[in-house]
Formats: structure tokens, C-alpha cells, sequence
């Protein structure tokens, strides 16, 4: 396992709700561990992705009366991870060190969260979800072959729309970033009052500026509301570190209009919008994101990066970064 326990501590998602409907025994990977998420009863659980026998993956067997059976050799742990039965000694009681290793998991926001450790800290906050105004679509997920660092700085990144986003996000013509504060608190980054031209910030066809305030709760997990004559849009990013050099990540958009559009709509643009990302995160060098404000030039319109990484290096994490 990794030795890092900033993120250990934390909680990731790792597969939606819909997900673990549609496949019972899911099998899912975490901070470079593979493991299993099922459901027992009312409760989400979350083991190591191994029989303790010969070592065989457990999301290949299969659920019976809130026990796991493994596909291999049949044998039966129950809901805290404790063989109960092995078919080939149907007579003798299971050795107590036949247990599987397990993990603290939970449903939030339609996901589902593991914790590979003790976490400090809840599940990060999503402003908009209990708001009735605001209509929310999940979108996702978005694999990247990058550190999960690298995608979150991205998402906190605007001065990159008019370039990689022409059309949709920004324009060229209109890169100025003006004045604006980033600073670290005691719940994260808050970076407050980022202006930036967009040619359709509301679906109106007309161009605008729009004000961006961003907030890095964890590590891996950021948000952003954005506001404009109108209309207000929100977007909650969750990154799931699988390895190292490689993250998926979950996107809930909540807005207070646009309610006759269809969601698959939406999920396309937004999908389109973070294709054109991933090519350009994936290409960024070094892999792991200097946390040495040295390695790398950085200009005021940098100020939410530099918050971030100052932040990443106070908290001590080292997965993902260098």
C-alpha cells in the first residue's frame, strides 16, 4: 500500500450507485490497491479484491444471503470479512486469520466513497445538492493517464479556455485574467472573483463575462460556481487516484436553469469539453505536479495553482506529486 496518509485518510469515490446496481461484486482500484465494493443490507462495504486463500479476486464470485463467495475455492466470508465456511472441510470451523482486509465505505451524492484508512475529514460538501433551484447531472467518468493532481489543477486552471476551450469555454481574442485572490483557509483553496470573457456562458448565444470562485476541499476534490448577469452554474470534481500516473474522475453540474434541455445533452457537451483536456493533461511534464514553485514559471493569473500546490505541500501528500 502507499505510504501516503493524507490521501489514505480521505475518502475517493470510486463507482456510482447505478453502477454497483448494475454488477454487485464491483471490482474497482484505489491508490494502487484493487478492491471490491458490494452491498449488504442497507450498507456499502469495501474490501481488499483477494481471497486470503490462493489469492483469487473476489468480484468474480458471487453474493449469497449477505455472504461472499469466492469463485475459486468457495469459500464464505461474511459482512466483517470473516471466513464462515470452506467447502472442503465442510466439518472444521475456519481458521480466524481467514479474513479479508476491509474498508470504511459510504453513499454520497450518488457515489459511492472509500477510505482506505481512518479519514479526517467527511465527504466533501457540494453546495448546491439539498438546493431545489438547481437542477444537477452527473457526468462521467473521465479517465486520465495523469496524475490526479494534474487533472484537479486543470479544472482550478481558466487562463487555459480560450485556447483549448475556443468556442465553448473561450476565445483568443479575450485571454486577459483580470485581478483576482487566491488564499488558503482553514477548509482549503478559495480563489474569489476570477473574470473571464466566454462567447455562451448561459446558452443565450451571447458573449459574456462571467465570475468564477473556486474551492479546493481535499486534495482530489474541487468546485467551482460560476455566475453571470443571470443564470448560475456549479461544478463539483471528484478524482479517483487509481495509480499514480493514472485517475478518473466524477463531475456533478448543478444549474438554476436551462431545465428543458435535455441531460444527455449536457453530458455530451460536457464530455466533449473534457476530451479536449485530457490530451493536454496527459502531455504535461513532469508526470507528478511539482510541488517546488521553482521547477515551473507561474504569473499572477497562476494564483489558484500556486495556492494549490503551497496547500498540497503544507498537508504533506506526496502520491501524485513531486
Amino acid at each position: 500500500m502507499i505510504n501516503d496518509p493524507v490521501l489514505l485518510n480521505d475518502w475517493h469515490a470510486v463507482a456510482t450507485v447505478e453502477d454497483l446496481q448494475a454488477q454487485p461484486l464491483l471490482a474497482a482500484r484505489l491508490l494502487e490497491e484493487d478492491i471490491v465494493v458490494w452491498r449488504a443490507g442497507d450498507s456499502v462495504m469495501a474490501w481488499q479484491d483477494l481471497c486470503v486463500h490462493r489469492g483469487t479476486r473476489l468480484s468474480l464470485g458471487k453474493i449469497a444471503a449477505d455472504h461472499v463467495h469466492c469463485p475459486y475455492h468457495g469459500w464464505v466470508y461474511d459482512r466483517a470479512g470473516q471466513c464462515t465456511h470452506i467447502p472442503a472441510h465442510p466439518g472444521q470451523a475456519p481458521p480466524t486469520k481467514a479474513r479479508v482486509k476491509t474498508y470504511q465505505a459510504q453513499e454520497r451524492y450518488g457515489l459511492i466513497w472509500v477510505s482506505l484508512g481512518q479519514p479526517a475529514h467527511d465527504v466533501p460538501p457540494f453546495a448546491q445538492w439539498d438546493d431545489e433551484r438547481y437542477r444537477k447531472i452527473l457526468c462521467g467518468p473521465y479517465r486520465f493517464r495523469a496524475a490526479g493532481t494534474r487533472a484537479i489543477e486543470n479544472f482550478l486552471d481558466v487562463a487555459h479556455f480560450p485556447f483549448v476551450h475556443e468556442g465553448f469555454l473561450g476565445d483568443p481574442q479575450f485571454p486577459e485574467i483580470g485581478e483576482y485572490e487566491a488564499h488558503i483557509g482553514p477548509e482549503g483553496v478559495v480563489a474569489e472573483n476570477i473574470s473571464v470573457w466566454q462567447p455562451n456562458p448561459d446558452g443565450s448565444g451571447q458573449g459574456a463575462q462571467v465570475t468564477y470562485t473556486y474551492r479546493v476541499f481535499r486534495p482530489l476534490t474541487a468546485y467551482f460556481i460560476k455566475s453571470s448577469a443571470g443564470p448560475s452554474f456549479a461544478a463539483y470534481f471528484t478524482i479517483s487516484p487509481l495509480d499514480e500516473q493514472a485517475c478518473q474522475g466524477w463531475m456533478w453540474l448543478a444549474m438554476d436553469y436551462g431545465h428543458e434541455v435535455p441531460a444527455q445533452e449536457i453530458r455530451d457537451f460536457e464530455t466533449e469539453v473534457t476530451a479536449q483536456d485530457v490530451p493536454i493533461v496527459e502531455s504535461q511534464r513532469p508526470e507528478l505536479l511539482p510541488l517546488d514553485l521553482q521547477a515551473e514559471l507561474h504569473l499572477r493569473s497562476d494564483r489558484t495553482a500556486i495556492a494549490y500546490r503551497q496547500w498540497l505541500r503544507q498537508l504533506g501528500v506526496t502520491f501524485g506529486t513531486a
